[in-house]
């Protein structure tokens, strides 16, 4: 249908472009595409005013989308000459007054068939009319700015808004401009001077809610949305689930609660608002509400997979899980999702037979289906690890993704490892780092110790307790924080989201200006603390950093002495092999083991002074033992925070990595590697072979 409508208008067929749309939006009224390419050829139709409200419609369906913001732009001009409010041409120009605004509309109405080249040609015989003329400069900025010129589109619509400072084309686009060079202010002011000339382009309060929540001020976000949402015609259930989410981003879950609930109601399952509104319960805490309600949807919507899989993440584990996967299967017995569902229940109690059978099952209805892969690859590994190696092969090969290809790479090392062929696994990891080195983050410089610490600030009676989760590549910190999240309602892991806390824990490229002081002790942790809120955090945390250097243990001796560190720990030698194998959490360039090895010897020498010295409390959490039992770590971890886990299913972590030890395969491939980590593996009392 999509390519139809697009086709017609193409081939100038107007009413034929125009019934299409009408028909694909009657079918398809809550698809933001339809209402597109309606809005597309309504106004190829002439009926500016309908394609205004068509594309509205379309960002009120899908408030994220940027396009149809830039798309908004090119309706501005019909809006505001039937507003009367503006002038597209000046009285004073002497040209063909049906030639130049007809070249304009139709390079919009290119640019809107992404025909950027047809768009450019209009542009050229525009100019022959008026060459100067700042509609055209802001159609041209308009162009350049679609084509990724985002220097050139600056100038031209930065002189075109100086020319015409209420054209709301140009300050839409220069918007738009200032966005795509990440000078959030700038476009944040472009729109709302829009606003002032344009009041009815109230979509545009959008833009300017996310570009103030990416500024770190989600209650004026919130503030900015108001009007929409005070608007019947405007507050949709998606404008009302991005109001939620935005609230929760404001460290305000119960004011979010009741648009997600609005939003539920008319989307219920939607993957985004399930999202949205699991966050909110999850923040207050209240988890009992969230099994009402997700009850009651279902029973007036027991077909709606997305809203068992909510009511699932609310089950506790154990029987009651179990009860409700067999309830999802029984109403919906062809359901991948709820095969799925049942395949990881049963690798999760430590099941491995039930959850391969099931995992086959799910591959017979579903060919492809990519954790049922995995899952029989994970058996296979155990069984036969050659098999799991040959099976990995054909589905790198059938992979279009470069990303899946990358998982799939090193599963395959891993495969070879379990075969014993260490020399090709050791490869197979080592492509796979290079290739994705230029993707990732640069290895930060660890600061040296100060020459005299900070004495210990004496902790704040009464003050609420903190810990810091601390992330060591190959250390899997990763499986503790899934024994935290979704049990301790104080455990936050938004530093490794779309929008980390931007604090100073939170930037490895200020490690050596906080070792300098800048900013002190005093204001690293105001700075920490003054997100709180926004982090729906208001007392007691658990904070999982990504990283970890000695000015934060300065700024922690000196300003925070409430705070434990908790640092999960292996033999280096062995973190080394699980970090070329599987990645860290925090998305490190990993450019040789060499380099590696270097790194992870400066991040682990420090750890090592901070527990000689005891710089700060902390808690050494040795996992050679409990890597793979998730209730042994699951104690461990309760005993050093002092609080009692759940006891978690054994099958929590899924298929094993590798064992204690299993360095001492790769003796003779990463000899030099091995050397670099030998000595701070004896400081932490690690045997030299």
């Amino acid at each position: 249908m999509q390519e139809q409508i697009i086709e017609a208008l193409r081939r100038g067929d107007v009413q034929a472009a125009l019934d299409a749309a009408r028909g694909f939006a009657a079918d398809a009224p809550d698809d933001a595409q339809a209402q597109r390419l309606l809005a597309l050829a309504l106004r190829s139709a002439g009926d500016a005013e309908g394609a205004r409200a068509a594309i509205e419609q379309a960002i009120s369906l899908a408030p994220d989308d940027a396009r149809l913001h830039m798309e908004h732009a090119g309706l501005l001009l019909g809006v505001r000459d039937l507003d009367g409010a503006g002038q597209a041409l000046e009285a004073s120009v002497t040209l063909d007054p049906n030639a130049f605004p007809a070249y304009i509309m139709q390079a919009q109405l290119a640019m809107g068939r992404n025909d950027l080249d047809e768009a450019a040609r209009l542009a050229r015989l525009a100019a022959r009319v008026s060459p100067d003329h700042p509609s055209l400069q802001a159609l041209q900025g308009t162009l350049e700015l679609r084509r990724g010129n985002t220097d050139e589109a600056m100038r031209l619509l930065s002189e075109a808004a100086q020319r015409t400072p209420e054209d709301p084309v140009a300050l839409h686009a220069l918007g738009f401009a200032y966005l795509a060079k990440g000078h959030l202010a700038f476009a944040e002011q472009a729109f709302r001077n829009l606003l002032k000339v344009a009041p009815r382009a109230g979509m545009v309060r959008l833009v300017i809610a996310q570009l103030l929540l990416r500024q770190g001020r989600p209650v004026e976000a919130v503030e900015a949305l108001a009007p929409l949402l005070d608007d019947p015609a405007t507050a949709t259930p998606a404008l009302r689930r991005l109001a939620g989410e935005i609230e929760i981003a404001a460290g305000r879950p119960d004011r979010a609660l009741p648009l997600l609930r609005e939003a539920l109601a008319a989307l219920p399952g939607e993957s985004r608002t399930m999202a949205a509104i699991g966050e909110a319960w999850r923040r207050l805490g209240d988890f009992d509400d969230a099994r009402s309600t997700l009850d009651a949807a279902l029973a007036t919507s027991p077909e709606n997979d997305g809203l068992w899989r909510a009511r699932l993440a609310f089950e506790p584990a154990r029987q009651g899980a179990a009860a409700l996967i067999a309830r999802w299967r029984e109403r919906r017995p062809e359901s991948i999702d709820a095969m799925e569902a049942e395949m990881v229940l049963h690798a999760s109690e430590g099941r491995p037979a039930e959850a391969e059978a099931a995992a086959r099952a799910l591959l017979e209805r579903s060919p492809g289906h990519v954790r049922a892969e995995m899952r029989v690859i994970d058996a296979l590994l155990v069984r036969d690890p050659q098999e799991a190696a040959q099976r990995l092969e054909a589905l790198m090969a059938r992979a279009s993704r470069p990303a899946e290809r990358k998982v799939l790479t090193a599963w395959l090392g891993l495969a070879r490892h379990r075969s014993g062929d260490f020399t090709a696994a050791l490869e197979s990891w080592n492509r796979r780092n290079a290739d994705d080195a230029a993707d990732r983050l640069p290895l930060p410089t660890h600061t040296s110790a100060p020459a005299s610490w900070p004495e210990p600030a004496a902790a704040t009676p009464g003050a609420p307790p903190a810990a810091f989760l601390l992330s060591l590549p190959g250390s899997l910190v990763e499986r503790m924080a899934q024994l935290l999240a979704g049990v301790v309602p104080t455990f936050r892991d938004d530093r490794f989201g779309a929008q980390p806390p931007p604090d100073a824990f939170q930037d490895a490229a200020g490690w050596a200006r906080l070792s300098a002081g800048e900013p002190d002790a005093a204001a690293v942790v105001a700075g920490w603390r003054v997100l709180m809120p926004a982090r729906g955090i208001d007392g007691a945390i658990i904070d999982w950093l990504p990283w970890w250097d000695h000015a934060y243990a300065a700024a922690m001796r000196a300003a925070l002495p409430e705070a434990m560190l908790l640092v999960p720990l292996r033999d280096p030698r062995d973190m080394l092999v699980d970090w070329l194998a599987f990645g860290a959490r925090a998305p490190f360039a990993v450019e040789s083991p060499q380099a590696a090895a270097d790194w992870l010897a400066a991040a682990l020498d420090q750890i090592a002074t901070l527990h000689e010295q005891d710089l700060v409390p902390h808690r050494l959490l040795r996992v050679d033992d409990t890597a793979e039992d998730p209730v042994a770590m699951s104690a461990q971890l309760g005993e050093a925070l002092g609080i009692r886990l759940p006891e978690p299913p054994m099958g929590l972590f899924g298929a094993p990595r590798f064992a204690a030890g299993t360095w001492r395969d790769y003796a003779g491939l990463l000899a030099a590697p091995f050397a670099a980590l030998a000595p701070v593996a004896r400081r932490l009392g690690y045997p030299d072979a």
